[in-house]
Parts: C-alpha cells; structure tokens; sequence
C-alpha cells in the first residue's frame, strides 16, 4: 500500500502598506531670483539636487548672463555651436508667439535693450533717428533660424538674442518636467513670481491658489488684489509696478515698453499682465507681449487664443486704475 505524504502547502500573505505621500518644500535660487516648491511625494529622494542641475542647464543654454552659454556664444557670432533641446524648445516657443503678435514679442530685440540700458552691456549714451535705423537692422525674428544641423543662422551676426522673456517659464517647465519624471503628479512651483500647477493641493483637498500682486503694491511689503485657482496650468506675470512716467500734462501712468516693430521706447496704457496658459514658458511670453501690445490690441489678439487667459491692469483716459479679465480667468478666481 502506498503512502500518502502530505506535504503541507504554507501560504504567505503579504500585506503592502501604501505609502503616504508627504507634503514636501523646498526653496533655492535660480535664474537671478528665488523659488518656492511645494510637492507632495512618496520617493525619499535627494529632489534638491536634481532640481539644481536643470536650473544648471537651462543657464547653460539660454543665459545672457552667463558668458559662456550657448547663447552668449551665439551672440557673440560663434555660428559652430549646436543648440541643445532646451535652445530649440525655447526658439519654437517665440517663433509661435511672435506670429501670433504680428512680431510684437521678438527675442531678437536684444541689441535694443543692450542699447536702452535693459541688458546685460552699458548703453548708448544717446539714441537718435539715425542710430535707431541702424539697429533695427539686426531685428527680427524672421532674420534667424536653426539649421538642419542643429546650428544657427544669423542673417546678421550682429543679431543679439534675448530669451529672458520667455526663457524663466521655460526653466519652470522644465522643473516640472524633472519633479514628474520622479513621480510626483501633484506641486506648486513659484519662482520670482511665476507659478506652475499640476495636481492639487492634497493636503487642502482642492486647487492650488496663488494670488495675483497689486500694482501698487511695495517692494518690500506685497500686497495682493486678487486670488486665483490652478490646476495644470503655467502663470506668469510681466509689470511695470514701480517703473512708470506720469504724464505732467494729464496726470495718466504710463510704462515704457520698446516696440520691437519701431524699436522706440513706446508708453503703453497696461501697468500689469498676468496670464494663464498651458504651460508657463507660453504664460511668460503673452505676459511680456501684452505690455507691449497694450490693452485695445490685446483684446483684440485674446479673441484668437481659447487656451490664454489674461488679469491686465491699466490707466484709463481719466488716469483711473482699471482692470480687464478674460471669462476663462475669472471662471478661475474665487468668489
């Protein structure tokens, strides 16, 4: 007779214990200002570091200020340089949105603010007719391309790029980019008042709100006139808060804001731009292009963008504050 031999089977359950995702912050320097991240995250992971070397990056590709960054050699006629991902993005991002201006933001302005004393050179004593026809030589948008081979072409090589207006969101994308490809799906990142959202709040259960400054509001006591709610957006705001004329003869506020079309330093009635876009390099370059623009020829070019929202302030003829807000943003502001 044969033995039966049972062989006990052991079963092991294994419980798994989700981990909670901490709320997480963390503040540094980049790009000439400071920033504030906030983030909720599961990973242990040294966030710091990784965040340092895409701010490094991003210098290293498109800083005026920083003598030997791709850009700087760019401008300083060195047409061998390949421009990396982060140059190119940047490029394609302004090639949009000068289209879309009629060419009212353009990054080849750059020999123009070096000029007004906007730049990172000393400038021109004095700018009259003749020198401003001579400049206006080297801008243009449609003057510059990159090549098939990565390089760029100058029509000029005195042609002098200027991403600033742009390139900080871009860098907050970028941020972005790094924080979800550690996993992290829900954070708010402010750096020198540019903002980027994804997710929300977990701890609040609700949208992240962040508040939009007040033109009035000082140095070093901020104040805020309006809040806002995002959720996967980028925002970005350009001003002239404490850089203005008063017109002695009317009293009305003005800001000076150069128009890469005439290459004048031309007064415009908006004081403020905060706009919400898709992401924040986009939200950064309406921003600047409303100032220019002015308030009749941005309303007019907000018609034509369903996925850009603006908050713009404004002297009316009366020398009296005025704001305009699209319907999608303030569908976005608190009640």
């Amino acid at each position: 007779m044969k033995k039966l031999i049972f062989i006990p089977l052991l079963l092991l359950f294994i419980f798994c214990e989700k981990k909670e995702a901490t709320h997480r912050f963390l503040q540094g320097e980049a790009f000439g200002t400071t920033y504030n991240i906030q983030f909720y995250s599961e990973n242990d992971i040294d966030f710091k570091k990784g965040l340092d070397s895409v701010i490094d990056a991003v210098n290293h590709s498109v800083s005026t200020y920083i003598p030997d960054s791709d850009i700087s050699k760019v401008n300083k006629g060195d047409s061998t340089i390949v421009v990396d991902s982060i140059f190119r993005e940047v490029f394609e991002i302004s090639a949009e949105v000068n289209k879309k201006t009629n060419g009212y933001f353009d990054p080849t302005i750059g020999i123009l603010r070096n000029a007004y004393g906007f730049g990172d050179v000393k400038p021109l004593k004095e700018i009259d007719s003749t020198t401003l026809d001579s400049l206006m030589k080297y801008v243009g948008f449609h003057k510059v391309k990159i090549k098939s081979d990565g390089t760029i072409s100058k029509e000029y090589p005195q042609i002098y790029f200027d991403f600033n207006a742009v390139a900080k969101g871009f860098g907050i994308d970028c941020l972005g980019r790094y924080l979800e490809s550690k996993g992290v799906t829900d954070y708010l990142i402010e750096l020198g008042g540019e903002i980027l959202a994804k997710g929300e709040n977990i701890q609040k259960g609700q949208e992240w709100v962040v508040g939009i400054e007040a033109v009035d509001s000082e140095l070093e006591n901020r104040s805020f006139e309006a809040t806002v709610k995002l959720k996967n957006v980028g925002m970005a705001s350009s001003g002239n808060y404490r850089k203005f004329r008063i017109d002695s003869l009317t009293g009305k506020k003005y800001v000076h804001t150069l128009n890469p079309l005439t290459g004048s330093a031309e007064m415009s009635d908006v004081t403020s731009s905060t706009v919400i876009a898709p992401t924040c390099g986009v939200a950064d370059a309406y921003a600047t292009s409303f100032m220019a623009l002015g308030l009749e020829k941005s309303k007019e070019l907000l018609k034509s963008l369903p996925n850009v929202e603006a908050y713009l302030t404004y002297t009316d003829s009366l020398n009296q504050h005025r704001v305009f807000v699209t319907d999608g943003f303030k569908k976005l502001m608190p009640l």
